[in-house]
């Protein structure tokens, strides 16, 4: 195994250090990167808090499991196909189209990866007849645990960093902010790690406030509303970012999924009728129902057998 050597070393003056971690390893002639790594860590740690908040919705473990098989596959796709048709021309894709399938290479953004889901759970929902809303919560809850943890896949590859600056928080590469190798060392801000930080305070958050949801679709509405809120701000600082004409287009999504969001979440506030059952509760009481047509059942035939057994002649026995 020999390590992948980085253009840069990555230095945090303010906190007092400097490392110069490797991008990935190869084995056998074979490339593995830590930000496909990483990224793979973060599926995994969203599949495993889903299976154990699972049944807090009223699904399976089995629902889980087959919805991220649905889900997954949707997300990078889409995460794919956003970044690439944004970073069409400088890219090359259009003269080397195949190069679209090498995500290995990076190349992955994560609004892409969330309309992505969007569909895959729509799909899914609709095959395994579950209401949608309740997907989306489960799913939108997960999201900021791969957010934060894929975040760190930026930090090997020495990417997603923002404009120059001297504040505390500041990292130094030596790269321009082009990327480019330099001999010089220019300090960014590390919106890699902003993100990465923003996203673990809205995961903490989600999961305790959907402990206390009211209606279905709450969850998924919150998260559009903490996680556009801070990349609207955030976006503004990279110098990386993907742009629709003038306007950033990560920014731009982030700020009208924001506002329609919280739009919503007001309206929800003060609607002047209840919300409906959240499914779970609707499964709850299915079950309950069901449950109590078993017992009457085994309890009519029970009393059925008790009449029977004393109707029954007892046969006189000869002395």
């Amino acid at each position: 195994m020999e390590w992948i050597k980085a253009d840069s070393p990555i230095a945090f003056p303010g906190l007092g250090f400097e490392i110069n971690p490797p991008t990935g390893f190869t084995v056998g002639g074979f490339e593995v990167m830590f930000y496909g790594l990483i990224i793979g860590l973060g599926l995994v740690l969203c599949c495993i808090y889903g299976l154990r908040r699972g049944k807090d919705f009223g699904l399976t473990q089995d629902d889980i499991l087959d919805g991220a098989l649905w889900i997954i596959p949707f997300a990078i796709v889409c995460a794919r196909l956003y970044y690439c048709a944004f970073y069409w021309e400088q890219g090359g894709y259009g003269k080397n189209p195949i190069s679209i399938l090498y995500i290995w290479e990076g190349g992955l953004a994560i609004y892409g990866g969330v309309i992505g889901a969007a569909i895959g759970i729509v799909v899914y929902c609709l095959c395994k007849k579950i209401p949608i809303t309740t997907c989306l919560d489960i799913t939108f809850i997960t999201f900021p645990i791969g957010q934060a943890i894929g975040r760190w896949g930026n930090f090997f590859n020495r990417e997603a960093f923002g404009d120059q600056t001297e504040s505390f928080l500041r990292m130094g590469l030596n790269l321009t902010e082009d990327g480019y190798a330099s001999s010089e060392m220019f300090y960014y801000h590390p919106t890699f790690l902003y993100e990465s930080v923003w996203n673990a305070l809205g995961f903490v958050l989600l999961h305790f406030l959907s402990k206390k949801r009211k209606y279905e679709g709450q969850m998924a509405l919150c998260y559009a509303l903490w996680y556009g809120l801070g990349r609207t701000f955030i976006e503004g600082l990279r110098t990386d970012s993907l742009y629709w004409g003038p306007f950033r287009v990560s920014q731009l999504l982030a700020a009208v999924s924001a506002i329609a969001a919280a739009w919503i979440l007001i309206w929800q506030m003060f609607r002047p009728h209840p919300a409906e059952k959240l499914y779970v509760n609707r499964v709850a009481a299915k079950k309950a129902a069901e449950a109590a047509v078993i017992a009457e059942v085994s309890e009519e035939e029970t009393t059925e057998e008790e009449h029977s057994e004393k109707e029954t002649p007892v046969e006189e026995t000869e002395n």
